[in-house]
């Protein structure tokens, strides 16, 4: 079957891969209502595209924290893809790189921060979760740093796992044969079996719960690495973000696996823009399937956006093939957006682009009276 959207890659993934893993990567927390949301509210927001304007060429170029990259497309962090795919993340930073985007790798990669940067060039973020020890959390931010990385994406949203009844169903742990490559030397690599879900209890025993922003600030004492601060929601949040010396934001609900009936991450994007006042750039993380989303992120004022699901379920398909066609698929629709809108390069996209359900009913110019 010829694929022709990023969406169809899900089935094809449902059928190859294990009941557990494919559910360890579909699933969201509780009730899914905001894994149904992440990608239903992209459908309330409209276009009001410009006609008749030249868009015979049209750049899609961007610079991430002054990184030169292809396009406002990057790879969000997901954890265990070597579950996916027996290439795992050495096949997800080819096709990152390829495509000339930034790849994020993730702390529970399946393959160690030394063995993506061996794979060649490429710009690569690495995101951090904060360990109970922080001599572990010091090791592997240096060692990020000294393998290349460019910057550390810290997650704030998991001082505890969120419930994800489809893990506590499947007893999920990690396949034998694979570990946190990151953590192997640490013994801290193996998940041990539960008798719910293994990353919760793996999480409960190993993670910082006291987790605070001041740690962001003590994350700034330990590597000169730019941190961006992945799993804000809010505008408060926001402020104190960037007083606290933040480089960016990621605007995420990590995928609706942790706190169900928050907004979907397109409808929380422009509380965290108007909050963020041009200080620092804000991403958007979460629901994207398609070139329209990444439009419409962009209308909303994201400086880019990251792709997590649709990476493991590709890579579970075609591995380093299905990743640079789920990149070269979104590449084509969102250019083509940009055209059939008026847009030849990213910062003609406006707010004025887009109509959404919160905005005010617009008063439209009365029609001219009748000589």
């Amino acid at each position: 079957m010829e694929i022709t959207n990023v969406s169809e890659y899900e089935a094809i993934a449902k059928q190859k891969l294990p009941k557990m893993a494919f559910d360890y990567y579909a699933s969201g927390a509780e009730d899914q209502w905001t894994l149904q949301e992440n990608r239903n509210a992209f459908s309330r927001i409209l276009f009001r595209p410009r006609i008749l304007i030249d868009v015979s060429k049209i750049d899609l170029t961007t610079t991430v924290l002054g990184f030169k990259i292809s396009m406002p497309i990057m790879i969000a962090p997901t954890a265990f893809q070597k579950m996916a795919h027996p290439e795992g993340e050495y096949a997800t930073a080819r096709a990152a790189s390829a495509a000339g985007t930034i790849m994020t790798l993730s702390s529970w990669a399946t393959s160690s921060v030394e063995e993506v940067a061996s794979t060649g060039p490429g710009i690569r973020f690495f995101q951090l979760y904060v360990y109970k020890d922080r001599n572990v959390v010091a090791q592997l931010v240096r060692r990020a740093e000294r393998a290349g990385f460019k910057a550390i994406a810290l997650t704030v949203d998991t001082p505890i796992l969120g419930r994800r009844e489809a893990d506590i169903k499947n007893r999920f742990t990690l396949p034998p044969f694979l570990t946190l490559k990151n953590f192997e030397g640490l013994d801290l690599g193996k998940m041990d079996k539960a008798d719910d879900s293994g990353l919760a209890s793996y999480v409960s025993g190993q993670i910082d719960r006291t987790l605070s922003w001041k740690d962001v600030k003590w994350l700034q004492t330990i590597t000169k690495l730019p941190i961006l601060v992945k799993g804000v929601l809010t505008a408060e949040d926001t402020r104190i973000a960037i007083q606290s010396g933040a480089a960016g934001i990621i605007v995420s609900n990590h995928g609706a696996r942790q706190l169900d009936y928050v907004p979907a991450t397109i409808s929380a994007l422009e509380e965290v823009v108007k909050a963020a006042e041009g200080r620092l750039p804000v991403f958007l993380d979460g629901g994207v399937r398609r070139g329209t989303d990444v439009f419409k992120a962009l209308a909303l004022d994201a400086s880019g956006i990251f792709i997590g699901r649709p990476v493991v379920f590709s890579l579970a398909a075609e591995g380093e093939a299905g990743v640079r066609n789920v990149l070269r698929m979104l590449r084509e629709e969102f250019e083509l957006t940009m055209a059939l809108s008026g847009c030849t390069s990213l910062k003609d996209i406006t707010r004025d682009h887009i109509v959404t359900d919160w905005d005010q009913p617009r008063i439209l110019p009365r029609a001219l009276p009748r000589l």
